[in-house]
């Protein structure tokens, strides 16, 4: 009941988005500091495809490289606009997937008490 395929693309996806957060936080705390390469978070693509192609989207997990950004002059290749507007995004994304999961959840504690 809670392995269904959207529940678990819902838990695969918070995950993922909390491992975009934290890497945001990383990268705008390092933004001054030489040499950092700012850490990207991918995931969507690996759970659109594990989904489309019907397998489990509890076997896909956050995958973090390096950003391909080009380098300030300390060698930091932090853009703290691209930082920002990700983080605002990734919020979002967040929070509406946090809604989501208990709106699914709320209907099946409605089905079991019979409302």
């Amino acid at each position: 009941m809670f392995d269904d395929v959207s529940s678990s693309a819902l838990r695969v996806a918070v995950t993922g988005l909390a491992a975009r957060q934290s890497a945001i936080a990383n990268n705008i705390a390092n933004i001054e500091t030489p040499g950092y390469k700012a850490r990207k978070v991918e995931f969507e693509e690996a759970l659109r495809g594990a989904v489309a192609k019907g397998l489990s989207p509890l076997g896909v997990a956050p995958q973090t490289r390096d950003s391909l950004e080009p380098t300030r002059l300390n060698g930091s290749n932090v853009n703290l606009d691209e930082e920002t507007l990700s983080h605002i995004d990734t919020t979002m994304r967040y929070q509406l997937t946090l809604r989501a999961l208990d709106t699914k959840y709320s209907m099946l504690r409605d089905a079991i008490k019979g409302a």
